[in-house]
């Protein structure tokens, strides 16, 4: 797909770390991302894969977030803002996405409400119309007066389609800071929290203390704070990492103030790594730091962001101390004293175990979006499909049944391709066999199998390798090999998927590229197989050796041209072929009709070429489901066809 993210950060640069971890999980999941931000530049690391977007630049001093300014500190003019309108417009119709997603508008940066409403009103414009998403951290400052909560959630019913929270209700829910009604509830999807550094953490022997704040100038009473603290605790190495905000004048005068065991020096890339190996964390309680430290496992001293009206960093540092992770020192009561009062009793309390908190809101936001993506009602297209309903209403009058089922081929691990499939299949309680490469099989997918009720495996040949000569059709399993090594690996490719795939594998055999040698057919059955399924119509529901034989009918890729969706008009003509071919009696008319994908390859418009058809099937009386096309139970394949 392609995704359109908007940030703008005003003060610190949290806002836009956290949406540019989204991106970065986009584009990771192979869609084709951009990010446009509107505040100060800021480097990113990590996002090589992302189309990033500058627009002229506003930011805000202190807690001031009425009066925008331009990066010399002089009010924004009409001009700039207007410049910035035009250049977001410029990039949704250069875009053209798919999903548009606004971080923390409409809960907030009401400054910049008519820049977000005129890009949302020209998305909606757009046809097909795009998804629209509001991105929300954990904590939202709520409006004071009930006519900005009015004015929110009319923005939420005109414009957006779905709301992610970036949090776990574990540690604070939405309804802490925001009111939910009904209407945003029924939007609202919780991620867990966004990680925006994709490093681990490599614990280690732990020892000294770090002192971070967050990228705006409005940290350096924490550090004054913490060199007065340090002389106070003077047997344990500190170091004190400065952010961006902070003027060169006031990093040289900390540096010169500090005390012989105390390092000062700008923020560091590895500031994940250093946490990894500290006794202790001093900082503000923004929402990434306190994903930082979860993350670490350190034990923490929170000196939350109170100025203004600012109540987010509190109740998160709230809940974290209500779960034994952090002692609190209040902005207002900071001084060296008392901060290192709190270090004395933090590292004195026994450690606490780390909670249960999902800390995987990337890859989860990105599974949501997936999701409403393909089921947004915008997205299936107006397709002919008058000859399969002729086809399927001369069955009806003939009092022959057809019935359909779905074969995807190549699968080995789990990726957010198969992720996508599976939610598709189960949105339209449609079974699907999943045709496996043992050689490849990787744990991930069994794992992901797990408790997929409509989801069966198949044995795709052994390794998927060509092994036809040159200029000869591909095939793995092909009358160009001895039929002695091909029923060996044969043999091979059912043991190693039985032994990892378990009650999820049916003994099916579907030769890579759809080939195989008459000559090993007659073996499969000694071999353990209990079916054979390539693509074409089948003779008869058995061969000789009792071997029942399903096949595919219909793939819609466009192998030797585009690669991409073949003629949607052509793919209705050729499931309408096959039902008539039924009635006919040129092909078996208890052979259901066999759907072919790979999930590995396909596009957007593959992916809404089987949405539709899936759409169509599942609306459609003459349809009788069965899981995967073949007739199982728990032993397997039972023996009626």
């Amino acid at each position: 797909m392609r995704i359109l993210i908007a940030v703008t950060h005003l003060l610190g640069a949290g806002h836009l770390t956290r949406a540019a971890a989204l991106a970065r999980a986009f584009a990771e999941a192979g869609h084709d991302t951009t990010l446009v931000s509107g505040g100060s530049p800021v480097s990113l690391p990590s996002i090589a894969q992302v189309r990033l977007v500058q627009l002229p630049p506003v930011q805000t001093v202190g807690t001031d977030f009425r009066t925008l300014l331009d990066e010399h500190g002089t009010p924004a003019s009409a001009e700039r803002l207007a410049a910035r309108r035009d250049l977001l417009l410029r990039t949704l119709d250069a875009v053209r996405p798919q999903v548009v997603i606004t971080e923390l508008f409409p809960f907030g940066r009401r400054v910049l409400a008519a820049e977000f409403e005129t890009l949302l009103e020209a998305a909606r414009a757009l046809a097909p119309r795009p998804l629209v998403v509001a991105s929300i951290r954990d904590i939202l400052v709520a409006p004071s007066k009930p006519e900005r909560l009015d004015e929110t959630r009319r923005r939420l019913a005109r414009l957006y389609d779905a709301v992610l929270m970036h949090g776990d209700p574990a540690l604070v829910p939405l309804e802490a800071s925001w009111p939910v009604d009904d209407a945003l509830r029924a939007m609202l999807h919780v991620t867990g929290y966004v990680d925006e550094s994709p490093e681990t953490v490599a614990s280690g022997d732990r020892s000294g203390i770090v002192v971070s704040g967050g990228s705006s100038a409005a940290s350096l009473p924490l550090y004054r704070a913490a060199l007065e603290a340090a002389r106070q605790i003077p047997l344990r190495p500190w170091h004190i990492l400065v952010g961006r905000g902070i003027a060169e004048a006031d990093v040289a005068a900390l540096a010169r103030e500090a005390p012989p065991h105390v390092t000062v020096e700008r923020a560091r890339p590895d500031f994940r790594a250093l946490l990894g190996t500290a006794e202790l964390s001093v900082s503000q309680a923004g929402y990434n730091t306190c994903v930082d430290l979860l993350r670490a496992g350190v034990r923490a001293v929170l000196v939350p962001f109170e100025a203004g009206r600012e109540t987010e960093q509190r109740l998160r540092a709230e809940r974290l101390r209500g779960l034994g992770l952090a002692e609190i020192v209040p902005e207002a009561e900071l001084s060296g004293e008392t901060l290192a009062e709190a270090i004395r009793r933090r590292l004195a309390a026994p450690p606490s175990p780390p909670p249960s908190l999902s800390l995987d809101g990337t890859r989860r936001s990105v599974a949501i979006v997936e999701g409403l993506a393909v089921s947004a009602p915008a997205r299936h297209e107006k397709l002919d499909w008058s000859p399969l309903d002729d086809a399927l209403a001369r069955a009806r009058d003939q009092g022959s049944p057809i019935r359909f089922w779905w074969r995807d081929d190549d699968a080995v691990a789990a990726t957010p391709q198969l992720d996508r499939l599976l939610r598709l299949a189960n949105r339209y309680e449609a079974g699907i066999a999943l045709a496996c490469i043992p050689a490849h099989l990787e744990p991930s997918l069994v794992e992901r199998l797990h408790g997929e009720e409509r989801a069966f495996a198949l044995v795709h040949g052994f390794s998927h390798a060509n092994h036809a000569p040159s200029g000869a059709k591909k095939a793995e399993f092909g009358a160009h090999r001895p039929i002695e090594t091909m029923a060996q690996e044969a043999t091979s490719a059912l043991e190693r998927a039985r032994a990892l795939l378990g009650e999820r594998l049916l003994p099916v055999f579907v030769p890579p590229w759809n080939r195989i040698a008459p000559a090993l057919i007659p073996a499969l059955p000694r071999l353990g197989y209990r079916a054979l399924s390539t693509f074409r119509d089948r003779h008869a529901p058995r061969t000789a050796e009792g071997l029942l034989v399903v096949n595919t009918h219909v793939d819609p890729i466009d192998w030797h041209g585009t690669r991409s969706l073949a003629d949607p008009d052509g793919l209705i003509r050729s499931l309408a072929d096959a039902v008539e071919r039924r009635l006919s009696g040129e092909a078996d008319a208890l052979e259901p009709i066999g759907f072919l994908t790979h999930h590995l390859v396909h596009d957007e418009k593959l992916w809404t070429f089987c949405e539709n058809l899936l759409v169509y099937l599942s609306r459609n009386d003459a349809i009788f489901a069965t899981v995967g096309g073949l007739p199982y139970d728990k032993n397997g394949i039972t023996a009626d066809p």
